[in-house]
């Protein structure tokens, strides 16, 4: 285990941030066009890269401020298989994609290492749609499709990676499994909709559960992202044990449903300062949550709200 491994955030007393919705950030504040909400043709050419660089520049400086440790996450929730086939580029290309990917985030990570601990993290998204079950797979499929990616992320020497948007236990089994085969830490962050299920149907302490059962407890740790606190803190039931495997929150900005995310033209970006009420109240019913980020509709301004009472 490497000395940043080492310092994973369920294994640390020091708190971390993360980035906000660096998507809707792009194509909402920024202009930039986004096809299939792909970031990571971003590193493709020099602006692009001064372009993720500012972005993740202001989140690093927020951690900074606080006396925070920082996960960095590479750009690469859209680049999959499928995904980047649908964008256009070669299927052979996939590898190396996330390996300059991780190289990228290892150039930014080493700008900011003597002032705070960051780890680069290597993004999984679903295989498919982040707000709909569409084809399922079987967890022995998920961890073969998900492998490539996930063994290009160990070979290029992340700390960890996250799988993100997940809203079934079945692949996120596979991909727990693809990462304990690789040798990489992972982390499951799942998705729920306004009722604080599983886009599946399954209760969210459920899948968990079932995810911790398939897979040895395989995962260093669960997320919630791409929800809104008040669709899930409803659910936190406390004499629930997965409620302790629960250690970050990357919240949406926006009370909508992902349906009406989706329809969405304009971008609701909620109140700063109302979320980070929410995240301190988070805090006092989730014992292990030490990751704090944000997702959707969330930017500088919330994460900043966000650290301040919370750090």
């Amino acid at each position: 285990m490497s000395a940043s491994r080492a310092a994973l955030p369920h294994l640390s007393d020091t708190p971390f941030l993360t980035d906000g919705g660096l998507e809707t950030t792009l194509v909402f504040h920024e202009g930039r066009d986004l096809p299939c909400f792909a970031a990571f043709p971003l590193l493709d050419d020099e602006a692009g890269r001064a372009q993720l660089r500012r972005y993740f520049e202001g989140y690093l400086r927020i951690a900074a401020e606080h006396g925070a440790g920082f996960v960095l996450d590479t750009p690469t929730w859209r680049a999959n298989a499928d995904w980047a086939v649908r964008l256009g580029y070669p299927r052979a290309d996939v590898a190396d994609i996330n390996r300059r990917a991780v190289a990228w985030s290892g150039q930014l990570r080493d700008a900011f290492a003597a002032e705070i601990p960051v780890l680069v993290n290597g993004v999984v998204g679903p295989r498919g749609d982040g707000y709909r079950v569409e084809e399922r797979m079987a967890p022995d499929q998920a961890q073969a499709y998900h492998a490539e990616q996930i063994e290009a992320f160990a070979g290029a020497g992340v700390d960890m990676v996250s799988a993100v948007t997940i809203n079934y236990a079945e692949e996120a089994m596979g991909i727990v499994r693809a990462a304990q085969a690789a040798g990489v830490p992972a982390v499951v962050a799942f998705t729920v909709e306004t009722d604080g299920g599983l886009a599946s149907g399954e209760p969210l302490l459920d899948a968990i559960e079932r995810v911790d059962a398939a897979t040895g407890q395989g995962a260093a740790y669960f997320m919630v992202n791409c929800a809104h606190p008040t669709h899930f803190s409803h659910v936190l039931d406390a004499s629930r044990p997965a409620l302790g495997r629960i250690v970050g929150v990357r919240a949406n900005a926006s009370t909508k449903s992902h349906a009406e995310l989706d329809e969405s033209t304009e971008l609701d970006a909620g109140d700063p300062g109302e979320l980070a009420g929410q995240y301190q109240e988070m805090r006092l019913r989730l014992p292990r949550l030490s990751v704090l980020g944000g997702c959707c509709g969330t930017d500088h301004r919330h994460l900043g709200a966000i650290a301040a009472r919370c750090l």
